[in-house]
């Protein structure tokens, strides 16, 4: 195989960012230590001046054994992919995760996925979930699941429920780095004997900036419109360096829709950017509304992330996939996560799984956020940071 001399060099970039790693006397954004000043950290850093972990699909539970054996015998590959899961997600926030990520579905009536086949494809006598979360799935408002006929099960059942409990712990920890809330809007099809999901648009995404609101003050948000400003887009303003001071971020959290080009247009609409909107959008570079990428291969990806981080995007990558890593104990894609300089980097393994060996994720020497290694490389030295 021919390698081209951009590859190698970009491959050495990334070896040597891995490098430098691993020497760095490294500051913890949420924690004060020596030669670390967070007041000066406040000033001087901006939202996309850190690097933070977090976790995929956070709200998801493990599928029982008898279900997940039934799926594998169909499909071996795909149930292999989804056999895992995740602790609470106070629990998450606990450990450091600073970024959540939930499919929603729209349920505007309540109990459209009250009634799911489940693996085994027989449906259930009784509610497969306990109490609380089988009175939830009856009530109108967004679901939260992984896939709603087979593998439905969640630490917080509906949106709402899920954003209270991080709506606590951030009031509970105002000194927290921003926390990226990502969404997927789910409407693809189902399988048998399932109930097809509703389709997302205009209306449904309304429904859904405003079950956001309902939960949270606007002083606890960072909206496309806090950081656009009085700039004509808001591409315009993040390439301009207008996202919040990490002071100004501390304690809040904001929103991305991570999706298709048809359900990130409908959330749109006509707007020029994402006037009025919640949420940011994973979008390409180049439109008025860019402000935000996910881009979830490193290894394949990792050019156009560093140039994105680089330019002042925020860029969402992932360590790991479909427990692919966790059985290798493959790590190669979790160091080019953190090298590229990705913002935000997703895992399925805040914790290691035992059955799998001892691959888990955390920033090379275990702090919550850090200075990101691609834009403010030098800022644990305290004499590249100072006061004004």
């Amino acid at each position: 195989m021919k390698h081209s001399t951009t590859g190698t060099l970009t491959l050495a970039l990334v070896w040597a960012l891995v490098a430098w790693m691993r020497v760095a006397v490294a500051c913890d954004l949420e924690t004060a230590s020596a030669g670390c000043d967070p007041a000066v950290f406040d000033r001087q850093l901006r939202l996309n001046d850190i690097q933070a972990i977090g976790t995929h699909n956070s709200y998801k539970q493990s599928m029982p054994p008898a279900e997940w054996a039934a799926h594998h015998a169909r499909d071996p590959q795909g149930a292999d992919g989804i056999d895992y899961g995740h602790r609470p997600i106070p629990e998450q926030l606990d450990h450091g995760a600073r970024t959540i990520e939930l499919d929603v579905y729209y349920d505007p009536q309540g109990g459209r996925y009250a009634h799911p086949p489940g693996a085994l494809r027989k449906g259930y006598a009784t509610p497969p979930w306990p109490a609380e979360a089988a009175a939830q799935m009856q009530r109108p408002g967004f679901k939260v699941m992984h896939l709603a006929d087979i593998d439905f099960r969640s630490s917080c059942q509906t949106f709402v429920a899920c954003l209270t409990l991080i709506r606590d712990w951030s009031r509970a920890h105002p000194r927290h780095v921003p926390i990226m809330l990502l969404l997927n809007a789910k409407d693809g099809a189902s399988g048998p004997g399932a109930v097809a999901p509703l389709r997302f648009d205009e209306r449904a995404f309304d429904a859904l900036d405003a079950e956001v609101r309902s939960v949270f003050n606007p002083h606890e948000l960072i909206a496309p419109d806090d950081v656009q400003g009085q700039y004509s887009s808001l591409r315009d303003a993040v390439l301009a360096g207008q996202w919040p001071t990490l002071g100004e971020a501390r304690g809040r959290l904001f929103f991305v829709l991570d999706e298709d080009a048809r359900k990130v247009a409908a959330y749109r609409g006509k707007r020029r950017s994402l006037e009025g909107r919640v949420m940011f959008v994973n979008i390409d570079e180049r439109s008025p509304a860019a402000a935000y990428l996910t881009l979830n291969d490193p290894l394949a990806e990792g050019p156009r992330i560093a140039r994105d981080v680089a330019a002042g995007f925020l860029v969402r990558t992932r360590a790991d996939a479909d427990t692919v890593e966790a059985r290798r104990d493959d790590t190669h894609r979790r160091e080019a996560a953190f090298a590229t300089g990705a913002q935000y980097v997703s895992t399925d393994y805040l914790q290691a799984d035992p059955r799998f060996g001892d691959y888990r994720v955390r920033l090379p020497q275990g702090e919550t956020a850090r200075c990101n290694p691609l834009r403010t490389p030098d800022c644990h030295r305290a004499d590249r940071l100072t006061s004004p």
